[in-house]
């Protein structure tokens, strides 16, 4: 068999394969390339999936006669340019195409129709048929300025590509997608996209910054995403993370929410969706995903972006300290959001509610008064009226909370129970100091599960076991994080067999394996002996975790095996001792257990990502009852 070369059209189709993989890769190029040409408005359409026709017109700088004959010609771009010692330079790439190939690969597989008016110039058109050019020539464009590119009857020359496509319904759903994604990585550029004669998204331009994209981002993520998510702006050696991340509450049931950007490329990372998932470990149930929309920004010279013909991949020349920064910069947002839970939590407790009040009330039914002796059978399990004295201050952190609740009898005796007023003088209503407390004063305890408590404006119903559950876990986390991790020697020491760059690997972090109650030291050149072990992992695999750390050292250089088992031991501990659903609380118990609960980090859900507590607006209590 003789190595023959393949003729010129074999080489382009066999190109555009990489590059056009479907519709939505090419209107991933066309975008990029107008907002590289410095575009404010892309206007795109597409028909029948994008299979039939997609059009794209935006207002950049356009193209004279000169420039639309390199366009179509493979590996030309203006991206790109000579140094002094006439190298081309890939380490230094700042716009988001380089490689020269998308508009010919798609004249190769499709027909390609380009019209381009340049700043102070006459507008024309260049057509791709095939991979057959037509000469350039005059052509009428609306603009003063700019390009509109028309590609139809998408991979008609490779009809053996058109098996491998989805539904028209799929495709347009992955248009949209793709359109989303570079729409919030570029929040001053406008976007408008139209399926099948439908418009599906209009967006105007915003200001660059925080505020506009913010606004971007929860225009296609939907209103409620401003009001539960997090400002994220962090630096570490010269890397910048920003965005936005939901509050753990304001959650998913798949990852199809988040977006990372890298230098502005939306881009699909694996080490990044790692470091996401393990940020927000302690506060989610495995089938429960955060929001978020990241953007790294990092030194063209530390990022490889030519590893993928379509862009959609990155190398970082340090990793870890990406993954280091994502985790470090999400932990800090969401310990800052302290007990704060998503306000969707609230409205989806609204909609559970029955607005036809006539058959609750019993209108329908003859009148029924209560009794007094059913009212009198009702008070003793309601909260007594609570004084304007509370001895706490919002600044104080309780330091323990065991379950008896022992450590606040000294703020039970200031709690005082007024006389209870008769049952036909109602007591008049005056505001406590303690309902000014983000959670408010605790009124009643319902079910001997769920605390009622009232706000200024409202009132606040906590799951009591869910609540206590958070705090004693922060609690046990604390300790942990100081190094007060108690370990146990074992009785025989076991051998674990590795290779022996594992070993030197896992030696390397001899001294932080200690401090999680790991004793570990090298036994020979492919071997560890494993003399403690934490207490809180009892009887485990030992081999088996010390193998899974070897695992995640090699793969992220973090020991995520041992700090995610031992989170897992600490969050089955602290729910087996936590106040229990079905225990009974004295006012000042619950109190203490509000008070608590707004200085702890993150007990606004549980340690399964379960909202600990529902706060309901007098306006929305108001709303039920037809008084707004």
């Amino acid at each position: 068999m003789h190595i023959q070369r393949l003729p010129q059209d074999t080489i382009n189709r066999i190109a555009a394969g990489e590059v056009v993989e479907r519709p939505a890769s090419a209107v991933k190029e066309l975008v990029e390339n107008a907002i590289d040409a410095g575009a404010r408005q892309i206007d795109i359409r597409a028909d029948l999936g994008g299979l039939s026709r997609i059009l794209i017109e935006d207002n950049g700088s356009g193209m004279g006669a000169e420039d639309l004959e390199l366009a179509i010609e493979r590996h030309a771009t203006s991206k790109l340019k000579p140094q002094a010692d006439g190298t081309w330079d890939l380490l230094h790439i700042k716009t988001l195409g380089f490689r020269g190939e998308a508009l010919p690969s798609m004249g190769s597989v499709a027909r390609l129709n380009i019209t381009s008016r340049p700043r102070d110039g006459e507008a024309l058109n260049i057509r791709v048929d095939g991979g057959a050019i037509s000469p350039i020539r005059p052509a009428a464009f609306g603009g003063d300025h700019g390009t509109r590119i028309e590609l139809t009857d998408l991979f008609y020359a490779t009809p053996a590509r058109l098996k491998f496509m989805k539904s028209e319904r799929a495709e347009n759903m992955a248009i949209a997608e793709e359109v989303k994604r570079q729409a919030m990585a570029h929040e001053n550029v406008g976007f408008s996209l139209e399926l099948d004669g439908k418009k599906q998204l209009k967006l105007f331009a915003e200001q660059a910054g925080f505020e506009g994209r913010l606004r971007r981002l929860s225009a296609l993520l939907g209103a409620d995403f401003s009001d539960n998510a997090l400002l994220i702006d962090q630096v570490r050696e010269g890397v910048r993370l920003t965005g936005y991340a939901g509050l753990p509450t304001f959650s998913r049931g798949n990852a199809a929410h988040q977006y990372l950007f890298v230098n502005n490329r939306p881009v699909r990372d694996k080490l990044l969706t790692g470091a996401l998932r393990a940020a927000y470990a302690d506060f989610l149930a495995r089938d429960r995903h955060p929001l978020a929309a990241l953007f790294v920004e990092i030194d063209p010279e530390d990022l490889d972006v030519n590893v993928h013909p379509a862009k959609t991949e990155v190398r970082f020349r340090d990793p870890n300290l990406v993954r280091g920064l994502i985790i470090g910069a999400l932990k800090h947002a969401l310990a800052s959001a302290g007990h704060r839970a998503a306000t969707t939590v609230a409205h989806t407790a609204l909609s559970g509610f029955r607005t036809d009040v006539q058959p609750l009330l019993g209108l329908n039914r003859p009148y029924n008064p209560v009794s007094a002796s059913q009212i009198a059978a009702v008070r003793p399990y309601m909260t007594p009226y609570m004084p304007d004295e509370v001895p706490f201050s919002p600044t104080a952190r309780v330091e323990t909370m065991p379950p008896s609740f022992d450590a606040y009898q000294g703020v039970a005796e200031s709690y005082a129970p007024v006389m209870e007023a008769p049952l036909d003088a109602p007591a008049p209503y005056a505001p406590t100091q303690a309902e000014a407390f983000p959670l408010g004063a605790a009124r009643a305890q319902i079910h001997e599960t769920y605390v009622i408590a009232q706000t200024a404006d409202g009132l606040v119903i906590v799951d009591q076991h869910a609540a206590h559950e958070r705090l004693v876990y922060e609690q046990m986390k604390v300790a942990m994080a100081a190094g007060n991790v108690q370990s146990q020697s074992l009785l025989i020491p076991e051998i674990v067999d590795l290779e022996r760059e594992e070993v030197s690997r896992l030696m390397a972090r001899r001294e932080d394996l200690l401090v999680m109650g790991l004793g570990v030291e090298a036994f020979g050149p492919t071997s560890v002996l494993v003399r403690d072990i934490p207490t809180l992992l009892g009887d485990c695999d030992i081999g088996g975790l010390v193998r899974d750390l070897v695992d995640d050292l090699t793969e992220h250089g973090e020991l995520l095996a041992l700090k995610e088992r031992m989170a897992e031991i600490c969050g089955d501990h602290a729910c087996r001792h936590s106040v229990r659903s079905g225990r009974r609380l004295t006012a000042d118990e619950m109190n203490a257990l509000l008070r608590q609960m707004e200085a702890t980090p993150h007990s606004g859900q549980c340690n399964h990502g379960r909202p600990t507590y529902v706060e309901l607006k007098l306006k929305d209590i108001e709303k039920l009852f037809g008084r707004r």
